[in-house]
């Protein structure tokens, strides 16, 4: 497969739960066919970040939204800008990571954070390899490859475990994940869910390559049936 930024990809939409593999995969697949990645996760680390900044409460929606709405978020080389400052390290800390759950379920929030991933797709041609819950559901429906990732309990914990480093227990990193599960799934607005058009992955027993191998070929097939 010929690969380059000058082919008009389109979006390719990668969905699923907490250490499924999403990340990983995203950049493997943005390296492979010279397009951007966006993980749009980030965006609502960085708008918990904005609101743990201004000392905001998350229980009042407006309140949240009027301290985001103003915020430029950003991605730029893998890199988290907020309002143009490098915030990558900082949304990656438990207490950014435990706020972000937060906002994420305001429906005020979401709003904005979508249209923002949605103008930073376009700004780059259209196409880009998009990684999160939402993104073939609400993001990006018209998406042409659309996939959603899985992965059992137990290895979604290793792989958390291997990436916090000195961490808690590996029960409590499985109750972490299943909240985040529950909540993700069970919020009104932008509930987690697989759509009929998106391809499952199991990556329980798959190698970052071998998983890539798989959406590759989706990629493929996409193409030759334009």
């Amino acid at each position: 497969m010929s690969t380059g930024a000058d082919r008009s990809w389109g979006v390719i939409a990668i969905d699923g739960p907490a250490a499924s593999g999403k990340t990983t995969l995203a950049r493997r697949l943005a390296e492979e066919l010279g397009l951007a990645w966006l993980d749009t996760g980030a965006f609502y680390r960085a708008a918990a970040l904005a609101v743990l900044r201004a000392g905001a409460d998350f229980g009042d929606e407006e309140g949240a939204v009027e301290v985001v709405r103003p915020r430029v978020i950003s991605q730029e080389g893998g890199r988290t800008l907020l309002d143009g400052e490098d915030v990558e390290t900082e949304i990656r800390t438990p207490r950014v990571t435990e706020a972000a759950s937060l906002v994420a379920v305001l429906p005020g929030v979401r709003r904005i954070m979508v249209r923002m991933q949605r103008r930073w797709v376009e700004e780059r041609g259209g196409s880009a390899v998009v990684e999160g819950r939402d993104i073939g559901s609400v993001v990006f429906p018209d998406a042409p490859v659309k996939v959603f990732l899985t992965a059992d309990s137990d290895e979604r914990a290793r792989r958390r475990l291997a990436e916090l480093g000195d961490a808690p227990e590996a029960s409590a990193v499985r109750e972490s994940l299943s909240r985040r599960d529950r909540t993700d799934a069970t919020r009104t607005a932008s509930p987690m869910r697989r759509m009929p058009d998106a391809v499952e992955i199991n990556t329980t027993t798959l190698s970052p390559d071998e998983a890539a191998g798989r959406v590759l070929a989706l990629v493929r097939a996409a193409r030759a049936a334009e």
